[in-house]
């Protein structure tokens, strides 16, 4: 059945073991994505998307209702006023960067409440880096409030409000590069509450990359006002071949499209680029695809700690996004997992990974993606700083089939090379 593959045999052994136990983790699972299923259906039902609206549009790509209707899919979706779906928004990085340059001005303050903002981000702000265009070079200030136990500090949040004047808060879901584990619905609802008791006008903006469609309820049901993310990632479900996306409160919408495009122009020009059928494709699959890595993902959980290493989340945990992780015990060992990781993927699979720098982040980092949408992290990939304490950062699986195997494959030659 497995032939060519390279599978371990007691790894099967232990993959039927974990399988029986994680059935009814992989059940709720399911329940998440028939009702996230149930939300985009509606959306596409509403909007009354036929096969016109997938055509191309050149040039400026002024009036184009296929545009149009996919944005107003990702507003029912997320019951936001308004969104901003691009194909020129080339990452979630991107994403981050056009919110935050269309709402904070001169003299603006922004206060992460999720501790240290993660690499990327990091040059955004100007915290590394020597870029003459970051936040804190066109004088916006930048403050940082730690979690405490995996949670916000509200007490800290709530006198800081109280003292002087912030324009944006805001709220990185995921982990990043860091030990902590990502955010649920519930701790993002009631940090909202919170804030608003304090300051009704402030900005609460959320990061959602690698959260979207993991749970029933998105960051704008919750009090947010504006969230963004990547099509590379969650709803981009491996169709989407670029973009991102900006959804919220019509006004930030408009203010983020204009820091976009052009003042005055907004969201009323920008040719799709022939990518509108990927685009509806992705956040179709969407629902589907995130159940597959979050099953992935929890069976690489389980069989990691049955195998005696360090992970979070723990197979039996809640999750809010698809990322999971592996304390290696060495550069060599972390380098060698991501390899195996390698191996699994559909393309590229006889590349032998080395680690190299990579654009934004201050380490040099081991990245494995054999993806068919170059850098798509929905897809089986997995990557790591080489650094202590060496942790691999592992997500993806289009299918819950090829993510099993590709971690069944990393796994067996992680076993092999330290045999050797």
């Amino acid at each position: 059945m497995f032939n060519g593959l390279n599978i371990s045999q007691e790894l099967l052994e232990l993959t039927k073991q974990a399988e029986q136990e994680l059935e009814p983790i992989f059940k709720k699972y399911d329940e998440v994505c028939l009702f996230n299923s149930a939300k985009v259906l509606n959306a596409l039902h509403e909007v009354k998307l036929n096969a016109t609206d997938f055509c191309e549009n050149t040039g400026y790509g002024y009036f184009d209702v296929g545009r149009d209707k996919l944005e107003k899919v990702y507003s029912i979706v997320f019951k936001a006023e308004d969104a901003l779906v691009r194909p020129q928004i080339m990452s979630g990085t991107h994403a981050l960067a056009i919110t935050f340059f269309g709402l904070l001005k001169y003299g603006d303050t922004l206060i992460s409440i999720t501790g240290e903002p993660y690499d990327s981000l990091k040059s955004i702000v100007g915290l590394t880096g020597n870029s003459r265009n970051s936040l804190l070079a066109h004088g916006i200030n930048f403050e940082q409030i730690e979690l405490v136990d995996n949670d916000f500090d509200i007490d800290k949040i709530i006198n800081r409000l109280k003292q002087s004047k912030v324009k944006m808060v805001e709220i990185q879901r995921s982990r990043g590069y860091s030990d902590r584990l990502s955010l649920d619905i519930s701790k993002i609802e009631n940090v909202c509450k919170k804030i608003r008791e304090v300051d009704k006008e402030v900005i609460i903006m959320v990061d959602n990359c690698y959260g979207d469609f993991v749970e029933t309820r998105e960051p704008i049901e919750v009090g947010a006002d504006i969230i963004v993310g990547s099509l590379m990632k969650n709803l981009g479900a491996g169709q989407a071949k670029t973009g991102g996306y900006v959804v919220g409160k019509a006004e930030y919408v408009h203010d983020v499209a204009e820091r976009f495009s052009a003042p005055c122009v907004a969201k009323d020009i920008g040719a799709n680029m022939n990518q509108l059928l990927s685009f509806y494709k992705g956040i179709y699959h969407a629902p589907s695809v995130v159940c597959s890595a979050l099953k992935s993902m929890t069976l690489a959980s389980y069989l990691l700690t049955k195998l005696g290493y360090e992970v979070s989340p723990q197979y039996d945990e809640p999750r809010t996004d698809i990322v999971q992780t592996v304390k290696l015990n060495s550069a060599e060992e972390l380098i060698e997992f991501c390899r195996g990781i390698q191996k699994g993927v559909a393309l590229e699979n006889f590349v032998t990974l080395m680690p190299s720098e990579m654009p934004g982040y201050p380490h040099e980092e081991i990245m494995a993606s054999g993806s068919f949408i170059n850098g798509s992290t929905i897809e089986l990939s997995c990557d790591g700083p080489i650094t202590p304490p060496y942790t691999a950062y592992m997500q993806g699986g289009l299918t819950y089939e090829y993510g099993k195997l590709g971690i069944l494959i990393s796994l067996t030659h992680l076993q092999d090379k330290l045999k050797n």
